[in-house]
């Protein structure tokens, strides 16, 4: 039999985590969100019908705080998700970024599965993947093909090493990564965003990476999708299977992440975990510039177009009365907004702040 180049191998990996996340219970952990509580605002004083839920991103004009995170490509099967999520990405003036394109970059034959994104959003705010590794491994190259790939605007360098370091064939070499992304983000021209995919980024690390040149941070936090399930399902039967299993609730929640990065001033995206308009609003509250979203999304555009339409309309919705009962207008007001932080996520933060043997 053929031996399969690195392309393929990529390739059925990729369509492994789609078959599951669609499938499968994915999600694990605590995102801290239902701990975060905005205060209600009983006289408003505003329109509802007139609240303004646009934003500004690294100096891009975005319409909602709603980000589309990266989650597929690199599959033919995904031609078709990534076609309609960006097809609502210019509907709906928003943010989208897409999954790892490593598999494209192995294999020129599975571009497509990207490019489409471009093809389908001519006007949108589109952020290219990259995972760390590959940058460590290939440099520059990597970076400038990925971001041409789709014509983006910025260029996600993802951090995945649970997942990695789950997976039997995954990477498990992180040495030399911080200073690929010093020199990445020291020589190219556009935005980097540094991305964790759901085991969260603590303030140390997060001023790590802005000290290396970064110009946001995606939180990525536990609470949402976790890739050790993922990793977990996949891999029944394998050795890899019961570290997996013991992993699955492993991460720093996306709130207290959130928390920790929005310290350092810089542009923050959250994921992990945003589940609702309410929960963008309250990442808003908290600091965030976007709050980003993949698994509802992307189960509502395995469905088709009109699901994933409505769905987004319905988050924008909960957005839009969220904003009201606090009496927030704009995003800029919506941000000066107290939000209260209870139980086990404050407890998290003060441990934190006391400098105990907390994240």
């Amino acid at each position: 039999m053929k031996e399969m180049n690195k392309g393929s191998i990529t390739s059925l990996r990729k369509f492994d985590h789609l078959r599951i996340c669609f499938e499968q219970n994915v999600e694990r952990g605590r995102s801290g969100f239902e701990d975060v509580h905005l205060l209600h605002t009983a006289l408003p004083e505003c329109d509802m019908t007139t609240i303004d839920l646009s934003t500004t991103f690294l100096d891009f004009h975005l319409n909602s705080p709603l980000f589309i995170a990266g989650m597929t490509g690199g599959h033919q099967e995904t031609i078709k998700i990534n076609r309609t999520l960006a097809l609502a990405a210019e509907h709906f003036g928003i943010g989208m970024g897409v999954g790892s394109q490593r598999a494209a970059l192995e294999n020129e034959d599975l571009q497509d599965s990207f490019t489409i994104v471009r093809d389908s959003a001519p006007h949108a705010f589109l952020c290219a993947n990259l995972g760390i590794v590959q940058l460590r491994d290939h440099g520059m190259e990597w970076a400038e093909r990925a971001v041409e790939m789709i014509d983006a605007q910025a260029l996600a360098i993802h951090l995945n090493f649970l997942q990695e370091a789950i997976q039997s064939e995954g990477d498990h070499n992180a040495e030399g990564c911080l200073q690929a992304l010093e020199t990445l983000c020291r020589e190219f021209s556009l935005p980097i965003i540094v991305k964790e995919t759901g085991a969260g980024i603590s303030g140390e690390i997060s001023r790590l990476i802005l000290g290396a040149g970064a110009s946001a941070i995606d939180v990525g936090g536990s609470g949402g999708t976790s890739w050790a399930a993922v990793e977990y399902m996949r891999a029944q039967g394998k050795k890899s299977t019961i570290v997996g299993n013991i992993f699955q609730d492993w991460g720093i929640p996306t709130v207290v992440a959130l928390h920790e990065a929005v310290q350092t001033g810089a542009p923050i995206i959250a994921t992990g975990g945003v589940r609702t308009g309410i929960d963008i609003a309250k990442s808003v509250a908290l600091g965030a510039n976007l709050a980003g979203m993949a698994l509802p999304l992307f189960r509502a555009a395995m469905k088709g177009q009109k699901e994933l339409f409505e769905t987004i309309d319905g988050f924008h919705q909960q957005l839009r009365l969220a904003m009201f009962l606090t009496g927030s207008r704009t995003q800029q007001e919506l941000g000066k907004k107290r939000a209260i932080i209870t139980g086990i996520t404050r407890q998290i933060l003060e441990d934190i702040e006391e400098g105990s043997n907390g994240y």
